[in-house]
């Protein structure tokens, strides 16, 4: 731990005996909220909605106690809805704050709700300040990974509201005020022991816990985080190029102290030629680990917050002190009074076939077994005595109406406590027009509104915490991962410079000369501020975004040419995001965002595509009439062969009509030299 140089160590045991005095002030203050949150968390959670004494007495007389819940449906109401709208943190940067480094802070804070399960921690919270009257969401600090020296920051959850005390002086409605608080666990003397081997006094004999109290007894030890936020007084200094250094840091950080002697940071100095300094009033936090007889360790935290953030349920004050109350604390009398009223008309109903049977001395004598049983099994008969029939008293029904009557004036005393009506449990009630039902619904949304705005201000003051300890924890050059809106993640370089990414392509941007574009984004520098916005998730809104364009589009068809990409994008396809991004080339350069032409330019694009197609249909022309020529030459070669063809037919055919007269005189002259001459 660093302290400052002119404060001197205190007593370690002045030091335990004003954290136990401290404690216990806590413990008085918050004595009544706790019991309350108890009380609300026993009877809405676990059901216990009988007045201890009388539910003994009917068990006792084996009487039913029936629980009919209704509160418990009331509270996951709130909050179901808040889960559905969760707040979003949303840096902006302020006076030297830079635009881009802003966005990157924002996906920082994204991936750090996203690694730490924060939206477990935001439910747990509001669950409990709704059902009980508190919440907390804690800040913290871990390693990004077992073979890491990076830290990350974390947002945890508190399953137990009641292990933390609260400065009793903070009136904020948050814990930006707070200066004390207690983060507390009963820890079994064994585990303690394996826990904290280094711890001085665990003979638990010793004299250091006789005045121990509550935090040593047969359970455990009572382990607890001090938390102690004090103000300080400290030393600024103005440099050349604007930027605001705490003194003592120049000279104590190596680095910083290294750039003062090598001249790369130097300090502004005023009209006069004396350096801008002044005293500034700061806050410095430390954390101690303590139980009841020592003190067993102590850091300085690097941030001016304690990192544990209230979120308050139903919060008024009276005499100045702080009261907190549940949603339901106000409904329990008219919860009880149903179940009474139900319970009861239950039993009136149910002893119906219990009346007994009138009838004259005797009268059951004959047939005593049957009649015994008479109420409670079924006989096909029973023999009386006597002349006159045992008759079964008829049974008051007016009194089980009246019970019934008052568990429904119970039932609506619950939605008038609570202003949560029929239409926003999503029960159909009166209104019968869809505007009625949403204005009906809208009326249990604003009567419950405190409990979601509530947890919007803690989110707030944990991105102000978060925000305030960036600078502190992500000192080095390093990679970090930032998530988008969409929960598209990306490597991110912070405090060393690199390349500036083009949003359309993917690829670093380049300058005139073709050299990349690169920046540093310094997250130690800069001033940030943040909003915290309510509202679906962004799958939800994807949703209506497309629903609501299809509706567009079919009042405005025109618009589809122009909106395609981004209808696409939004829809829930495989392979959503290739087709938008084919449809957004095929758009017109200005509205893919592209530079316009200048007109003189267009006008000339143009004559040369007049001169293109005029070059072309002559180009088509000369090659129509060489097609021309060549079908000419080819028709004349072909009758020339046609001619030569028929020549050599002719020809042919004269031989062969030459050899056949040969051959028919050679066969003539054969024959007459063959033939006998006769004498004359």
């Amino acid at each position: 731990m660093n302290m400052a140089d002119d404060e001197k160590p205190r007593d370690k045991d002045a030091l335990l005996a004003e954290a136990k005095k401290l404690f216990t002030r806590c413990e008085e203050n918050e004595s009544e909220n706790r019991q309350a949150y108890k009380d609300d968390m026993l009877f809405v959670r676990a059901r216990e909605q009988w007045p201890e004494a009388i539910r003994k007495q009917r068990e006792s007389e084996n009487r039913p106690c029936l629980t009919i819940d209704r509160l418990g449906p009331v509270v996951r109401q709130v909050v179901n809805d808040a889960r559905q709208n969760k707040p979003s943190i949303k840096v902006h940067p302020v006076e030297d704050g830079d635009k881009d480094t802003a966005l990157i802070i924002n996906g920082l804070i994204r991936n750090i709700e996203y690694t730490s399960n924060a939206d477990v921690a935001y439910d747990t919270a509001v669950e409990t300040a709704t059902a009980g009257n508190v919440g907390y969401i804690r800040v913290g600090l871990d390693y990004a990974y077992d073979d890491s020296f990076d830290l990350d920051i974390q947002i945890n959850r508190v399953a137990n509201p009641l292990s933390i005390y609260g400065d009793p002086n903070s009136t904020a409605a948050d814990s930006s005020d707070w200066n004390v608080a207690f983060v507390v666990d009963r820890v079994p003397r064994e585990t303690f022991k394996a826990n904290y081997p280094k711890a001085t006094i665990t003979d638990w004999d010793s004299d250091a816990w006789k005045d121990a109290g509550e935090w040593l007894n047969s359970d455990g030890v009572l382990v607890a985080e001090w938390w102690m936020r004090e103000q300080i007084e400290k030393t600024i200094v103005k440099t050349t190029d604007g930027r605001i250094f705490d003194e003592a840091q120049l000279s104590e950080d190596e680095d910083l102290a290294l750039a003062v002697e090598a001249g790369l940071i130097q300090i502004a100095t005023d009209t006069q030629g004396q350096p801008i300094r002044r005293v500034t009033k700061g806050y410095r936090v430390i954390q101690r680990i303590m139980t009841g007889a020592e003190i067993l360790s102590e850091r300085e935290w690097p941030g001016k917050y304690i990192p544990v953030i209230p979120v308050y349920g139903d919060e008024f004050w009276i005499d100045g002190k702080r009261y907190l109350r549940s949603l339901i604390n106000g409904a329990k009398d008219a919860q009880m009074m149903l179940n009474f009223w139900r319970t009861s008309g239950t039993e009136l109903v149910a002893l119906a076939p219990r009346v007994p049977f009138i009838g004259p001395k005797g009268a059951f004598d004959s047939d005593q077994e049957r009649w015994q049983t008479a109420n409670t099994q079924s006989h096909a008969y029973i023999e009386y005595d006597g002349r006159e029939a045992p008759q079964r008293q008829p049974l008051d029904s007016g009194i089980a109406a009246g019970s019934m009557q008052e568990a429904l004036n119970a039932s609506d005393d619950i939605k008038a406590i609570t202003g949560l009506y029929d239409a926003s449990m999503g029960a159909r009630s009166n209104e019968t027009s869809g505007r009625a039902i949403l204005a009906r619904q809208r009326e249990g949304d604003v009567s419950t509104f405190h409990f979601i705005d509530n947890l919007s201000r803690a989110i707030r003051h944990t991105g102000r915490v978060i925000i305030d300890l960036i600078p502190h924890v992500y000192t080095a050059p390093r990679i970090i991962r930032v998530i988008g809106e969409d929960g598209s993640q990306t490597p991110q370089a912070i405090n060393q410079p690199a390349p500036v990414i083009d949003k359309d392509t993917g690829q670093p941007k380049v300058d005139e000369q073709g050299q990349v574009i690169t920046a540093i984004h310094d997250l130690t520098s800069g001033k940030y501020d943040l909003t915290v916005t309510s509202g679906p998730s962004y799958t939800t809104l994807r949703q209506e975004q497309a629903d609501q364009m299809m509706q567009l589009l079919q009042a405005y068809p025109a618009a589809a040419p122009l909106i395609g990409d981004i209808l696409v994008k939004s829809l829930d396809w495989q392979g959503s995001d290739e087709i938008a991004e084919r449809i957004r080339k095929m758009l017109p350069p200005q509205v893919q965002g592209q530079p316009q032409i200048p007109p003189e330019v267009q006008k000339a694009v143009q004559e040369g595509m007049q001169r293109i197609q005029q070059l072309e249909q002559e180009n088509e022309a000369l090659k129509a009439d060489k097609s021309a020529d060549f079908a000419k030459i080819q028709s004349d070669e072909q009758i020339e062969l046609e001619k030569i063809a028929s020549n050599e037919r002719v020809e042919a055919a004269k031989i062969a009509s030459q050899e056949s007269i040969a051959r028919q005189r050679v066969l003539r002259e054969a024959t007459m030299r063959n033939t006998p001459q006769t004498a004359a």
